[in-house]
């Protein structure tokens, strides 16, 4: 199959311009929903070139669909030990957001049927835009894809069955609620903000949302956060999907020649397929019910990102 064509270019945001990465396939299928991609990086790091971001992309595109990447506003580094610092910046919340929803906007008055996703940070960018856009006059993405995701502005206690993957040396390296604490709070600036459910979809009213998937690492203390959301997912009523991807941490989307982002990839254009498809009587809105499949294989070594 031929490679997609690559466009960057500009689209006109709040504060200045947003870089985006059009992948326009080589054979476009017209019947499937383009993909509106974010990458992860803590919302201090990560960028268009970044494999997270790129390497998805093209994986999605060869299956016949647009994806467009985003380059939203980065945040300065935060320290994750010691005394808490957090330097002066302009690009605090909401600017990730709104570069995300200058993006998504526009894709949606060219393709009505996008699907919007993003890795870890850019899952929690994701499914805020989502929540933005269902209490607006918009329209809103058609589904949701959400790798391992940090979703809760404080990370949940780890629930057993995580608990069970994470038990001895699987444990070590993987993120504390300290950490994701100091990065929430990064992000958004302040305490207060901290509490805001518009921001940290986890504990949310999740109503009106549209079909999710949920892509977990099997060894991540973030899978804190997935599966607590599915739980909150469930109770809302949402069609939900919930993939544990085999032997695999936290960021495997950024390591394309790994079996677990061959795995991941291959789950997510599944779930594309069947989100294309007319739903049996079972999935009906009346009908809806939350969907897991789990698999957990010997772990592969990780550095954290």
């Amino acid at each position: 199959m031929s490679d997609p064509q690559i466009r960057d270019g500009y689209l006109p945001g709040l504060r200045g311009r947003v870089p985006i990465r059009e992948y326009l396939p080589a054979t476009p299928d017209p019947a499937v929903p383009a993909l509106l991609w974010l990458h992860g990086g803590a919302f201090v790091s990560g960028g268009l070139d970044q494999l997270e971001s790129h390497a998805v992309a093209l994986r999605i595109a060869a299956t016949g669909r647009r994806v467009r990447t985003v380059d939203y506003a980065l945040i300065p580094r935060f320290q994750a030990w010691g005394p808490p610092k957090y330097r002066p910046s302009d690009n605090r919340y909401p600017a990730p957001l709104d570069d995300v929803l200058t993006a998504l906007s526009d894709l949606l008055d060219e393709e009505p049927s996008t699907v919007l996703g993003g890795a870890s940070a850019g899952a929690c960018l994701a499914a805020s835009a989502a929540l933005r856009l269902r209490d607006s006059s918009g329209p809103g993405p058609a589904g949701l894809v959400l790798a391992y995701a940090t979703l809760h502005a404080e990370l949940p206690r780890l629930p057993e069955p995580v608990r069970a993957r994470l038990r001895g040396r699987r444990r070590l390296g993987t993120f504390t609620p300290q950490v994701i604490r100091r990065m929430n709070l990064n992000y958004v600036g302040s305490e207060e903000l901290l509490r805001d459910p518009e921001i940290f979809p986890g504990g949310a009213d999740l109503t009106g949302l549209p079909p999710v998937l949920l892509l977990d690492a099997a060894y991540d203390s973030l899978s804190a956060s997935s599966t607590t959301f599915v739980g909150e997912l469930a109770e809302a009523g949402i069609e939900t999907e919930h993939v544990i991807v085999p032997g695999t941490r936290h960021g495997f989307l950024n390591r394309p020649r790994s079996a677990g982002f061959r795995d991941g990839t291959e789950a997510l254009v599944r779930w594309l397929d069947r989100l294309n498809r007319p739903a049996p009587s079972s999935n009906r809105p009346e009908h809806r019910a939350q969907r897991a499949a789990a698999a957990v294989c010997p772990s592969a070594g990780w550095t954290p990102y």
